[in-house]
């Protein structure tokens, strides 16, 4: 019984890693020289350690080279794992709710909020989204900078007359220049802010900021759902 519940999830995630594998070489054909350097290299200083320092021992032989071997599939897949994710931001930067699409991962984490905006500029498909932390509240805007300012006031007021005392971040996704932050690095930009409150604080000023959202909740125009928007592995398909 226990075989028969094992092997199919084993035989799916080695489908789904050579399905990410070959997307992933499809579109970017230097990912398969990194992967294949990341696999070949261990390999190669395994068997040049196991004859250095265990010529005249079998076993110290094998061990030498099966920890080439097992080193260099875990630096392969970790590559993979980068260049497909890179891939993934690539194709959905720029795209409205691609923000939302990121945010998804992070409420999974230690986030609290929506991957829906909730303020937007329906003319411009301006938008910023919403997290709370930790770190306390973050605005996130995707957009032009400028035309972004004013939205990022208007929510960072209404943040104030619920919870005046919780610290509120700003950042805005585009190209890395002027301050702005690239798609992909949105996760490690929140990753940096201070902790400042605790988890139960977190979950309170959530909830508050929640409460408000019902009563003047901001519609969401076509085009705007990052649930069509996905930078998984799965989206590459």
């Amino acid at each position: 019984m226990s075989n028969k519940k094992h092997t199919p999830r084993r035989g799916g995630r080695l489908k789904q890693i050579w399905q990410v594998f070959t997307v992933t070489v499809r579109n970017d054909r230097m990912s398969l020289l990194w992967i294949l350097l990341a696999l070949v290299l261990p390999i190669a200083a395994g068997i040049a350690l196991a004859l250095l320092l265990s010529r005249h021992s079998v076993l110290g032989i094998v061990l030498w080279v099966l920890f080439g071997v097992l080193t260099g599939v875990l630096l392969a897949l970790i590559v993979l794992g980068r260049r497909a994710e890179a891939m993934a931001y690539s194709r959905i930067e720029g795209q409205p709710g691609a923000v939302g699409a990121v945010l998804r991962t992070e409420l999974q984490r230690s986030w609290q909020g929506s991957e829906m905006p909730v303020a937007v500029n329906a003319r411009t498909k301006d938008a910023v989204y919403r997290m709370v932390g930790r770190p306390g509240a973050v605005l996130i805007g995707e957009g032009d900078p400028h035309r972004l300012q004013r939205l990022f006031d208007e929510e960072q007021v209404r943040i104030r007359r619920v919870v005046p005392n919780v610290t509120v971040h700003r950042i805005v996704v585009g190209d890395g220049e002027d301050g702005t932050v690239r798609l992909r690095r949105v996760s490690r930009q929140l990753a940096r802010l201070k902790p400042v409150l605790t988890k139960a604080e977190v979950a309170a000023v959530n909830d508050r900021l929640i409460s408000l959202e019902r009563t003047t909740g901001p519609g969401i125009p076509k085009g705007m759902d990052p649930n069509r928007l996905r930078p998984s592995h799965k989206g590459l398909r």
